[in-house]
């Protein structure tokens, strides 16, 4: 393994695991509208999913349709380009959303998704070892994710006081292995070590993707905030995510992702939403790939 990237302390923000891969809008301070601006314009209020605008009929009535990806604002940089399942490169989630909605109902459109964030470029295969390799990082690193979260949390509102008690016994547990660049040997002995501190931190962000609803399973939309950014990083992601899904049914329930990253023990419970998270912890996880 060389030597770990030195990467700046990531700043806590927006968790990327609360909000949908695309929804990258600028904050925008918004002056208070009139109940006549609301009669005159009917779409200040009317919510739109991606990839749709709001417009009004004759009758004054708001609708969603398909945004033209002519209309979307053009890329500033490369980061802002985005993968489709077709291979294809987008010049930013609002073109790719765009041109995904134009082709509602057909079968094209059906089998299109946004893959992984950034252009499109050749993965590499996934070999059988490298695949038994991929948990061993992503479990360290949700710990260490909690424990940044539990050490900036001055506002309590980053996570829940049910959920700081939990953080709190892996923070002070003088077994925890410290953040850094560890050998695979090592992750995979601290696990075996000291597994209970890991149980928290999957299902943790199990239930940070279970949003759409919350109902004990992640589908291909809740799953793409974590593999989208991942993708481009780990050339494992895709596959390791497909094989969570051990029935083949297209769901990832609590059970299956529990299994794939190596927890045994039936400890499946609620409340593992956080209300907020860290900002840039794809670039804090690039930190601790080899």
């Amino acid at each position: 393994m060389s030597p770990a990237v030195r990467c700046p302390e990531p700043e806590v923000g927006t968790n990327p695991v609360q909000v949908e891969v695309g929804d990258f809008d600028e904050a925008i301070d918004v002056e208070e509208e009139t109940v006549e601006d609301i009669v005159d314009n009917p779409c200040l209020n009317y919510h739109c999913k991606k990839g749709k605008v709001c417009e009004v009929d004759e009758g004054n009535t708001p609708m969603c349709v398909c945004q033209d990806p002519s209309t979307c604002p053009p890329a500033d940089a490369e980061f802002e380009h985005v993968c489709g399942t077709d291979n294809k490169t987008y010049d930013s989630s609002c073109h790719f959303f765009a041109t995904k909605c134009a082709l509602e109902g057909t079968k094209k459109g059906h089998k299109l998704h946004l893959d992984y964030i950034g252009p499109c470029k050749y993965i590499e295969t996934c070999l059988d070892s490298e695949l038994n390799e991929f948990p061993l990082r992503m479990r360290d690193w949700l710990k260490n994710v909690l424990v940044t979260l539990y050490e900036r949390d001055e506002d309590n509102n980053l996570l829940t006081e049910k959920q700081k008690l939990r953080v709190k016994k892996i923070y002070e547990n003088e077994k925890r292995l410290q953040a850094g660049d560890h050998s695979l040997d090592l992750l995979a002995h601290d696990f075996e070590k000291n597994y209970n501190m890991y149980i928290f931190p999957v299902h943790w962000q199990f239930g940070q993707l279970d949003q759409h609803p919350v109902d004990g399973y992640l589908t291909h939309t809740e799953l793409a905030p974590l593999r989208a950014p991942l993708i481009p990083m780990e050339h494992c992601t895709t596959r390791f995510f497909e094989e969570c899904d051990s029935d083949s049914d297209k769901y990832i329930a609590l059970e299956e992702w529990a299994s794939c990253f190596g927890l045994k023990e039936r400890k499946y419970g609620r409340g593992l939403t956080t209300n907020g998270g860290l900002a840039d912890s794809f670039r804090q996880f690039e930190c601790f790939l080899p």
